[in-house]
């Protein structure tokens, strides 16, 4: 394959990768007007951020096997198509449920496409040297994707309605269809390879069960009989998968792996960053908007001093890492974190500026542990696992953003509900959330509305405040596992290897 064509293919599963990690957080601007438009409530609002990462988790491990099974270019087009077709659906949903069920099904396509990217860029790149470029490309992809998200959804509300976050993806894929067609290579698959939807059923019961249960738990008059069931239906999906998983001759995870503290290590610290990163822009877009009353635009760009710090944090990290090690990285890179975030706190009523440094210092922390997370998970699996680590570290991800959106936005919700306080003759509705305190207001007297708004305002930031602590103690708890966890451990030449090539 000559060397154009190679790049080329580099550049089409590009496109791919980066229409999933804007989708992860596109959203966030986009919520307030969204919420408004088609009138979700807050556990609605919720489930239309969740339903994405948490099928997209619940299939990846799945989505990889399949995709040895049928071919990873048929596996990336099909992904692309159901991509493209459940944007559509997302861009003129008429309702909170018909939006939900568009983000599951996106989800669905971004599983099929996520591992067949890099296993088009394995086969592909024949050459390490190039093949380690390649990669490296794909990670700042989608590190560089995600962040941009914000940015992404607050240029197109300036100009057009919530849906064009969702419609833009459209010509993305018709062009990477185009592109895949032409120049990736192709692969009828394997048909010896098994497939397990079953595993993949039994995650999602255990993941839903999960976030069902955060959910509920965080209301202010919660069901038990419900929280109960959802804890049983979380417990049994998880442990029939695993029993599964140790019943198969080629099962979709190989728990041993987890055995080896450093990659034990990599995926806590990829999970823990991710949780940070999602739950804490997802938390401080709303506040940028909702009670300092910033434009989705101006919201993104500020979240995306993320990436300031995150982008080159995970470029220089992975040249050095064979040099310092993973346990300093990932332990000082959490730590480095949960101090830019705890550098947030003090400004929370100083401006939004104040914001910029905090979240510079957090994004370079964490760029340089997930980077260490990457290599201490598939450097040091055994050659015949490296597509098994590759699917674990992200899931590890995907798990950590739908665990950082569920419970910091879950606790959000809940601190506001539990101690706002309305003015007297409040309607009752703007006690159950922001969005319906600004929509009451509006339709009061402007001393009523400004009274409302200011307990509204101070309830939010009551919520806002204890995300950020949470976030924070978090992160610092992480840094102790990793440098527990890994006393004693050096660096291996897999793990350099890695670092060079990741």
């Amino acid at each position: 394959m000559s060397s154009t064509r190679r790049w080329a293919v580099l550049a089409t599963v590009s496109a791919g990768l980066l229409l999933i990690s804007v989708d992860m957080t596109v959203l966030y601007t986009a919520l307030p007007t969204l919420t408004a438009d088609l009138g979700a409530d807050a556990t609605e609002k919720l489930w239309i951020i969740n339903a994405y990462p948490l099928v997209m988790a619940g299939l990846l491990l799945g989505a990889g096997t399949l995709g040895d099974r049928v071919g990873h270019k048929r596996m990336y087009l099909i992904g692309l198509g159901l991509f493209g077709c459940a944007s559509l659906l997302a861009a003129f949903a008429p309702s909170p449920a018909v939006l939900i069920a568009a983000r599951a099904f996106l989800a669905v396509g971004a599983a099929a496409m996520m591992p067949a990217t890099l296993s088009l860029i394995r086969t592909t790149f024949e050459d390490e040297r190039e093949r380690g470029i390649a990669i490296g490309v794909w990670g700042s992809v989608a590190m560089g994707g995600a962040a941009l998200g914000p940015v992404v959804g607050g240029l197109l509300l300036g100009r057009f309605w919530w849906g064009s976050v969702f419609l833009i993806n459209v010509p993305v894929v018709i062009g990477a269809v185009i592109a895949t067609v032409l120049v990736a290579p192709g692969g009828s698959g394997r048909s010896d390879k098994p497939w397990d939807p079953v595993a993949s059923a039994q995650v999602m019961v255990g993941l839903v069960g999960v976030v069902y249960a955060i959910k509920e738990v965080t209301q202010p008059e919660f069901s038990v009989t419900a929280v109960a069931l959802s804890l049983v239906a979380a417990v049994g999906g998880f442990w029939m998968f695993v029993r599964r998983q140790r019943g198969q001759e080629y099962p979709l995870i190989d728990f041993e792996l987890l055995r080896d503290p450093r990659i034990l290590t990599g995926v806590v610290a990829a999970g823990l960053a991710m949780f940070a990163t999602a739950g804490i822009q997802l938390v401080l877009t709303q506040r940028l908007q909702l009670v300092l009353e910033l434009t989705p635009l101006h919201a993104g760009l500020l979240v995306a001093a993320f990436a300031a710090g995150s982008l080159p944090a995970g470029i220089l990290g992975g040249g050095l890492l064979h040099r310092v090690g993973v346990r300093p990285m990932i332990s000082g890179g959490l730590l480095l974190a949960a101090a830019g975030v705890a550098l947030v706190l003090p400004f929370t009523g100083s401006g939004h500026n104040w914001l910029i440094p905090g979240l510079v210092v957090t994004g370079l922390g964490l760029g340089a542990a997930m980077v260490a997370a990457s290599v201490a998970i598939v450097g040091n699996a055994p050659a015949h696992r490296a597509g098994m680590a590759a699917s674990v570290e992200e899931v590890s991800y995907e798990l950590g953003s739908l665990t950082g959106v569920a419970v910091l936005g879950s606790v959000l919700t809940a601190v506001y509900t539990s101690t706002v306080t309305l003015p007297a003759g409040a309607p009752e509705a703007a006690g159950s959330g922001m969005d319906a305190a600004l929509a009451e207001a509006a339709r009061l007297p402007a001393d009523e509305g400004a009274a409302l708004v200011a307990a509204a305002n101070s309830a939010f930031d009551n919520g806002y405040i204890l995300t950020l602590v949470i976030a924070t103690v978090t992160l610092a708890v992480g840094a102790a596992f990793a440098h527990l966890r890994l006393r004693g451990h050096r660096p291996t030449p897999d793990a350099e290897t890695a670092a060079h090539g990741h």
